[in-house]
């Protein structure tokens, strides 16, 4: 089994995403962009393995994914699942229950801008159920 991992954008995948591993169902990688606090406009570039995705969540002060990679998905609670490609913008509102991540067949990289960072904090939720995931999965063309 190959695990090179393929590049699918020109941002650095980073290394594997170990601190929030348990909120994620398969692996992800992170890699911090900006490191100037001042500037107040934390990015990061996060990839996933092809079925990969985190769990249910939402931010206190919002979040916005540029899709920079590869094929995605992203559902907000109660509604239908989008399919996510390079130059999607996703806005996210504060306190959206949502999950986003790879699609079966695909890796897949976004920049991550957590909104109102002073303020925002993850709630992380119960995962993303197989059934849910390949529901949304459904809408891949």
């Amino acid at each position: 089994m190959n695990t090179e991992i393929p590049k699918i954008s020109d941002f650095p995948t980073g290394e594997e995403n170990k601190a929030y591993e348990q909120y994620f169902s398969g692996k992800s990688w992170l890699a911090r962009l900006t490191s100037n606090d001042d500037l107040n406009v934390p990015m990061s570039n996060v990839t996933f393995e092809p079925g990969s995705r985190n769990n249910w969540h939402s931010h206190t002060g919002g979040q916005i994914l540029i899709v920079v990679g590869g094929e995605g998905l992203y559902q907000e609670r109660g509604k239908t699942a989008k399919h996510l490609k390079s130059g999607d913008v996703v806005e996210i509102a504060p306190n959206v229950v949502h999950w986003h991540g790879a699609t079966s067949g695909s890796w897949f990289s976004h920049i991550a801008i957590a909104c109102n960072p002073k303020t925002n904090e993850n709630k992380w939720l119960e995962p993303v159920s197989d059934t849910d995931y390949k529901e949304a999965n459904t809408i891949v063309k």
